[in-house]
């Protein structure tokens, strides 16, 4: 009976892990895009002597409160991966223990690396250093949804030089969006440095590289080994990206307003999950 309950909650304890993922890359967008970066100015306390915001700090008690908020829900995401390695090991599920585990050890890391980018008053490096983590952890999150059923999907995109390079791709584009936000305004605080990189430049480049992706993926997708489950996977994420783009664009020639640039960055997460799930299904033939 035991074991019966946890195989029915094991499903909607990844999916929430994966939600909760995705969920702290738009939080920390958020943080960010409403200046509260620094709304706890130092680490691993929100200021000096109080690890909760106090009333009439320095930074404001609106930004001090989106930022330790923002906090709070990574202690949130270690109580779900915790549960899904409980989950996980009463069931003997051998296959995604390892996984499992990254999970935890992966949102632990997120916290010395948010500490970093606080302590070097958010310079853009270790800030999208603590976004591309977060990236891998969504991607071993949508791997272990995947394999929640007992009979986990074969993965063969190794075999097939098309997808690996899809993949490859796929993170160059995530990888140059951080170096476009990094020079771009939305810094998370007025002081912050920015990368010295004319921002023009690299949206262009960011740009080449989601065409470049999109054309990989209509290459991909008319191969004649392509079956139909991996088709549905790219008709997924065609759908996804080209959303993103016309965001992405949108954003642009409107001078990077807050609520596109959040609505960006949860694209972002969409395209990611949509990416890896044709990595995880994609066969030769």
């Amino acid at each position: 009976m035991m074991r019966t309950r946890l195989e029915r909650a094991l499903s909607p304890l990844l999916g929430f892990l994966l939600f909760l993922q995705a969920g702290i890359v738009v939080t920390g967008g958020a943080v960010r895009l409403t200046g509260s970066g620094l709304g706890c100015p130092t680490w691993p306390e929100c200021v000096h002597g109080s690890y909760t915001p106090v009333p009439h700090q320095a930074q404001g008690t609106f930004h001090s409160w989106i930022e330790f908020g923002n906090r709070l829900l990574t202690f949130l995401l270690i109580a779900a991966s915790i549960a899904v390695i409980v989950a996980v090991f009463k069931l003997k599920r051998d296959d995604i223990k390892k996984l499992a585990i990254w999970q935890l050890l992966g949102i632990i890391a997120q916290i010395p690396l948010g500490g970093i980018t606080v302590l070097t008053k958010l310079n853009p490096i270790p800030v999208a250093g603590h976004f591309l983590l977060s990236i891998a952890l969504i991607a071993a999150g949508t791997s272990l949804f995947a394999r929640r059923k007992s009979s986990p999907l074969q993965e063969l995109s190794k075999r097939n030089p098309a997808v690996r390079l899809h993949t490859i791709l796929a993170t160059l584009v995530v990888i140059v969006g951080t170096v476009v936000t990094g020079s771009g305004p939305n810094a998370g605080d007025v002081s912050a440095p920015r990368f010295n990189i004319k921002i023009d430049t690299v949206a262009w480049i960011h740009a080449g590289l989601v065409i470049s992706l999109l054309l990989l993926t209509a290459y991909i997708f008319f191969q004649p080994s392509t079956n139909q489950t991996l088709k549905r996977a790219i008709g997924i994420f065609v759908a996804a990206a080209l959303g993103q783009g016309f965001i992405g664009f949108l954003q642009y020639y409107q001078g990077l307003p807050e609520l596109l640039v959040l609505i960006h960055l949860l694209g972002v997460t969409l395209v990611w999950i949509s990416t890896w799930r044709i990595h995880l299904v994609a066969k030769n033939g």
